[in-house]
């Protein structure tokens, strides 16, 4: 009896190791070849460090540890072909899920590619190899002061003092982007009224309160929301790739419209989709942890020091 048990479970072992094969086979090594086409044809240009093979690679092995909201394995309950999608949506845009640019999120049998601005940031290194990346959140007490040069605003003072740096007396955030070429810097400043008006179109947001990441780290929260804008604004101005811009809004959409029909029908999800602009695009999953230092910041696009430890679902 022992030795049937055991030989009912190795045959079942082997069954799951040739399914998963199978599925590698039919997704993987077929986005893996579209994109050589893709290459070969010259309708695709990846950055000089960026490895699909590797990038295929760390998602394969995430993707194999990835659950939905009832802890089932995505590659289980998803389809083959939004798990193909989701690979070709990441690969197009240049990411890499190990680097934290992007997460694979289940929406009922959609698996979606959701970029985190980890991923913002890369789209913006790659559209502007020279940008660099300034942001910070603006608090009761500091010496905050902005102008407009012909059109645009440009931050002349920001002193803050630590003991300023309370969540709870967040006034705004701000995001600058500069393009490292010669053109004017890309400012984007949220008031903390802005800031909640975009967190409200949320599902996952409780205006009266709670323990979502939005009310346990506002500070870490409003950066993420003002740093997606301000890359956003500047990839859609900076870029005349349509193959990248194509592939960048439809794994927004597409995890705007599965969101919406899973709540639609009743359903609960558990991760942190957030609109950030007009464009309607779901954020990335919610931090876990703060991981933001008080004073003002620098970040080059692109890099992959630890801005927030997310996910944390």
């Amino acid at each position: 009896m022992a030795q049937a048990i055991q030989e009912r479970k190795a045959t079942n072992g082997a069954g799951a190791t040739t399914a998963l094969a199978v599925l590698k086979r039919d997704t993987v090594d077929v986005v893996a070849g579209r994109i050589n086409e893709l290459m070969r044809s010259g309708e695709l240009h990846l950055p000089a460090d960026y490895s699909v093979h590797n990038a295929l690679k760390s998602a394969w092995l995430v993707l194999q540890e990835t659950v939905d909201k009832d802890k089932r394995p995505v590659l289980s309950v998803c389809s083959r072909e939004s798990i193909a999608n989701a690979l070709l949506d990441m690969a197009i845009q240049g990411l890499n899920p190990a680097k934290r640019q992007c997460y694979f999120i289940a929406y009922g049998s959609q698996l979606v590619c959701q970029r985190s601005y980890f991923g913002d940031m890369a789209l913006v290194k790659r559209i502007l190899p020279r940008a660099e990346i300034w942001f910070n959140v603006v608090y009761e007490g500091d010496e905050f002061e902005y102008q407009f040069e012909r059109g645009r605003r440009v931050i002349t003072k920001h002193n803050q003092r630590i003991e300023n740096v309370k969540p709870d007396k967040i006034v705004a955030a701000y995001c600058v982007i500069e393009p490292g070429d010669g053109r004017p810097a890309h400012t984007e400043i949220m008031t903390w009224a802005q800031i909640q008006q975009s967190w409200r179109q949320s599902k996952q947001f409780k205006p009266e309160g709670g323990t979502t990441p939005h009310h346990t780290f506002p500070d870490q929260m409003a950066l993420r929301t003002v740093i997606r804008r301000a890359c956003k604004a500047v990839i859609n101005s900076s870029s005349d790739d349509y193959l990248l811009l194509h592939h960048m809004h439809r794994s927004d959409e597409v995890a705007a419209e599965a969101e919406a029909a899973q709540y639609a029908n009743g359903q609960v999800i558990d991760v942190e989709p957030e609109v950030v602009d007009d464009a309607g695009a779901a954020d990335e999953p919610a931090p876990a942890g703060p991981a933001l230092e008080p004073e003002p910041q620098r970040e080059t696009a692109g890099a992959q020091s630890s801005l927030l430890d997310g996910p944390g679902f």
